[in-house]
């Protein structure tokens, strides 16, 4: 049996039916045909399926798309804004963070809500902030680096 749920991604208001039992990844995917949120472990424990949900990184692997109603989600299709890149995003390509692409969704969502709670972080806390997302192509210094760098970005804007 299904529920007609409505859902607010990125800002667009979505009205679909989905089984009780659907993950918010599989109805951002399979309903919506936002395929950027990428599904890893299928467990919670990669970071690879991050979305944010008011503001807050979440694995939409383990969220019920029926939890998720009457909330902001925002997946990586919707951070860009008006066709340009959010700084994140750029900091991302410039700094090579960016090898098969497969986790850097989640990475960069992420990276954002972190830099929205501490837009001027040290390294090491950039490095605890994305501790829960597993990269198998960068090693990761490159990731931190861009973080860094988007965040020295966006507080010059800032002022």
């Amino acid at each position: 049996m299904k529920e007609k749920i409505a859902l607010k991604v990125n800002d667009i208001l979505y009205e679909v039916s989905v089984p009780a039992h659907a993950t918010l990844l599989e109805v951002l995917r399979e309903e919506l045909g936002l395929t950027g949120t990428k599904e890893g472990c299928g467990l919670g424990d990669c970071g690879t399926c991050t979305v944010l949900i008011d503001g807050k990184p979440v694995p939409s692997c383990l969220t019920l798309a029926l939890q998720a109603q009457g909330k902001e989600i925002l997946t990586i299709e919707g951070l860009s804004q008006n066709g340009k890149l959010h700084p994140l995003q750029e900091a991302f390509i410039e700094h090579g963070a960016i090898q098969c692409g497969f986790c850097t969704p989640g990475m960069v969502l992420a990276g954002k809500a972190f830099l929205d709670g501490n837009p001027r972080p040290s390294e090491e806390e950039v490095k605890k902030a994305i501790a829960g997302h597993l990269c198998r192509c960068t090693g990761y210094a490159k990731i931190v680096e861009a973080i860094m760098a988007a965040a020295e970005k966006m507080t010059a804007v800032k002022k």
